[in-house]
């Protein structure tokens, strides 16, 4: 396996531009997400590292070859696309053989690859079957295996599991997980799906209008989002907004929103008098009757052990809080909203970047330890 570089990537299309100076490594060995809404570059981007799309400006090393404007054929990565690829006629067995039987490897070594594989991804009892009766679940697997024997440098995974139904999802992101796991591949997985990237991903880029609002762990992306794009893409439900105006200081402690002094962790900029965001996770909101931020009950949704409460405050904000089942809250209810100094973050509402606060202080440190363990 290697690890890929990207550097400064950029693809236009004429007068669109997809993919806007991006730059990431992808360690050896890590299983890295793209994230993002449709049309917002992660496609293209994974398309101009396997060659299959070349870049307008930029550079793409794989190990430590320049590789920026060679055809796919000589960069030695394995694509899986989301729909399978498979070849109706041949059987499971002659599917996933058929890249080596293409190279020219001797039988005996194709016919140990192609069993090994099976026993990795348990589909050694369909090697002789047709993959037109196979289920969804079992041709993605067919699909892998095709990419796992040709013992690549990189995989690259275009939304391999869009064609499946939500359950199956999950329990293939279980086993795409552990299969990274077993074979310790480079790997860099494509999805729209923030619970696929969370679950799986070593480290998650977040894209949007091509580019890449924040790159980092799955926890530091969902506690510490970079803009409010981030923060809204994240998460179910996705973060609450709080608007205000407000000229602060760095140090400070805490923001005016209506009647209510919310504290915040201490802000780390002089930020002048302009319209701001308070954040705050559905979760991390206590319904709390001596709070002075009031808000009115418009309805109530039951999660299992907890439920959803949604409220509008007298200032026009709407959010949502995540409460405990046993939650008395009921529609047209009024009552105070109270939020954890902690867990808040400030943005700035024209550029919808993260205000600098006490929370980064602990990420940079959190930071500086994780490279200096990873040497």
């Amino acid at each position: 396996m290697a690890e890929i570089r990207v550097h400064q990537l950029h693809k236009a299309f004429a007068d669109f531009t997809a993919v806007k100076d991006s730059s990431f490594t992808v360690r050896d060995g890590e299983f890295f997400c793209l994230l993002g809404p449709s049309g917002c570059g992660k496609t293209t981007t994974l398309r101009m590292i396997a060659g299959l799309e070349l870049p307008t400006s930029g550079q793409i090393f794989l190990g430590d070859k320049d590789v920026s404007f060679e055809r796919a054929s000589a960069r030695d990565i394995a694509f899986v696309f989301q729909m399978f690829a498979l070849y109706p006629h041949m059987n499971v067995r002659r599917n996933i053989a058929f890249p080596l039987l293409s190279q020219g490897m001797p039988r005996q070594q194709i016919d140990a690859a192609v069993e090994e594989a099976a026993r990795i991804l348990r589909i050694t009892a369909l090697l002789d079957k047709p993959v037109s009766g196979l289920s969804s679940g079992d041709r993605q697997r067919v699909a892998l295996g095709r990419a796992i024997v040709r013992q690549p440098l990189a995989f690259l995974m275009d939304e391999p599991l869009g064609a499946l139904d939500a359950e199956f999802r999950e329990v293939m992101c279980q086993e795409l997980r552990a299969l990274h796991d077993r074979l310790h591949a480079t790997t860099v997985y494509v999805t729209h799906d923030q619970l696929e990237a969370m679950s799986m991903a070593d480290t998650i880029a977040i894209m949007n209008q091509g580019v890449i609002e924040q790159l980092g762990a799955p926890l530091e992306v969902y506690e510490r989002p970079a803009s409010v794009f981030v923060a809204d893409f994240i998460g179910a439900p996705s973060m609450n907004f709080l608007p205000f105006d407000a000229a602060l200081a760095s140090g400070a402690s805490a923001v005016q929103i209506g009647p209510a002094r919310i504290a915040v962790p201490a802000l780390r900029e002089d930020i002048s008098e302009r319209a701001l965001l308070c954040g705050v996770r559905p979760e991390h909101v206590r319904l709390d009757d001596a709070s002075p931020l009031r808000a009115e009950v418009l309805g109530t949704e039951y999660l299992g052990t907890n439920r959803v409460v949604t409220l509008a405050t007298a200032q026009g904000a709407t959010l949502r809080a995540k409460v405990p089942v046993t939650s008395a809250a009921q529609r047209g209810d009024q009552v105070g909203l109270a939020f954890d100094a902690a867990v808040v973050s400030l943005f700035d509402t024209a550029s919808g970047r993260a205000l600098l606060t006490a929370r980064d202080d602990h990420a940079h440190n959190h930071d500086q330890r994780a490279r200096a363990r990873h040497g």
